[in-house]
C-alpha cells in the first residue's frame, strides 16, 4: 500500500493492485478566491502542484478510479472536472451522485454504507465537519476505511474534527493506519472545521502506536496549522514518532509504515 501526497487533501493511493486517486483539487496556485470569512484573505490554492502538466497527465492516465469524500471545492475542483475521464469510477457519498454525473461522469458509485469494487470493500463512516451551526452548513461529509485482501486496513478520516464519530470508527475497525485531515481550517467565528494538533493527538492516543498520516496543511487561506507546529505540538506530547507529515509530492510505503509500528 503506497501513498504519492500531492497537497492539501489530495493523494494518489496504490492499494492491491488498483490506483485510487483521493479528493481531487487540480486547479493551479491562486486560481479561486479565497474561502470567505477566514483570516487569512490569499487566493487558493497557496501553492501550485508539486509536479508539471505533463506528469500530472501521466498520474491521471494511470488511475482506475477516483474516492471522493465530499464536494467542497478543495476535494473536488473544476481542473479535476475538466481532466479526469468521464468513465472513470468515481466512488463518493450517497448525497453526491447527482452533482458528480452532472459533471458529466458516467461510472459514479455512490457508497450507502459498505460497497465492493475491483477486491477493495469501502466502508462509509461519519464525523463532524466543525461544531454547532458551522458543522451543520458544511455537512454533509464522509470518512471511508478502506479494506483488501492482504493489505493494511485504512482509515480516510476526510474533513472531520476529532468527535465521538471518528472515536468509534478507530475503536470499531482498528485500521493500521489512518489519514487525517489537520490543518485547523477555521473561520473569524466558531470553532476549527477540520482537525487541530490535539484532535490529532487524540487520534494517536486512541489507537498507541498506529502510524498517522497528516494532511490538508499549508494550502489553503483558512488552514492556519503549518507542518512545523504540528510536528513541534506532537513532539511536546511525545507523539511525533507515530505521525507521518508528507512534504508536497512526498511518497509514503503505508505497509511498512503498518509494519513497523
Amino acid at each position: 500500500m503506497q501513498l504519492q501526497f500531492v497537497r492539501s487533501a489530495t493523494f494518489f493511493l496504490r492499494l492491491a493492485g488498483v490506483t485510487l486517486l483521493v479528493d481531487p483539487m487540480l486547479n493551479p496556485a491562486g486560481a479561486v478566491d479565497p474561502v470567505p470569512n477566514t483570516p487569512n484573505p490569499r487566493r487558493n490554492p497557496l501553492v501550485d502542484l508539486p509536479f508539471d502538466d505533463a506528469t500530472l497527465l501521466r498520474l491521471l492516465g494511470e488511475v482506475d478510479g477516483v474516492l471522493v469524500t465530499h464536494l467542497h471545492r478543495d476535494h473536488w475542483d473544476p481542473r479535476a472536472v475538466e481532466l479526469l475521464a468521464k468513465d472513470l469510477p468515481i466512488l463518493c457519498q450517497p448525497e453526491d451522485e447527482g452533482r458528480i454525473r452532472e459533471g458529466g461522469f458516467t461510472r459514479v458509485l455512490p457508497v450507502v454504507g459498505e460497497r465492493e469494487w475491483r477486491g477493495i470493500t469501502f466502508t462509509r463512516t461519519a464525523g463532524h465537519h466543525g461544531t454547532g451551526e458551522i458543522g451543520r452548513l458544511m455537512a454533509p461529509v464522509s470518512g471511508f476505511v478502506l479494506r483488501a485482501a492482504g493489505a493494511p486496513t485504512l482509515y480516510i478520516a476526510g474533513d472531520t474534527i476529532w468527535c465521538a464519530e471518528v472515536a468509534e470508527v478507530l475503536a470499531r475497525h482498528r485500521p493500521a493506519v489512518t489519514i487525517v485531515n489537520a490543518g485547523g481550517a477555521r473561520f473569524l467565528t466558531g470553532d476549527p472545521i477540520i482537525m487541530t494538533a490535539e484532535d490529532v493527538a487524540q487520534v494517536c492516543r486512541a489507537l498507541p502506536g498506529m502510524p498517522v498520516v497528516a494532511t490538508h496543511l499549508e494550502a489553503l487561506n483558512h488552514c492556519l496549522l503549518t507542518r512545523a507546529e504540528l510536528r513541534a505540538a506532537l513532539e511536546r506530547e511525545g507523539l511525533s514518532g507515530q505521525v507521518l507529515i508528507p512534504a508536497d509530492g512526498e511518497r509514503l510505503d503505508l505497509a511498512t509504515a503498518a509494519g513497523a509500528a
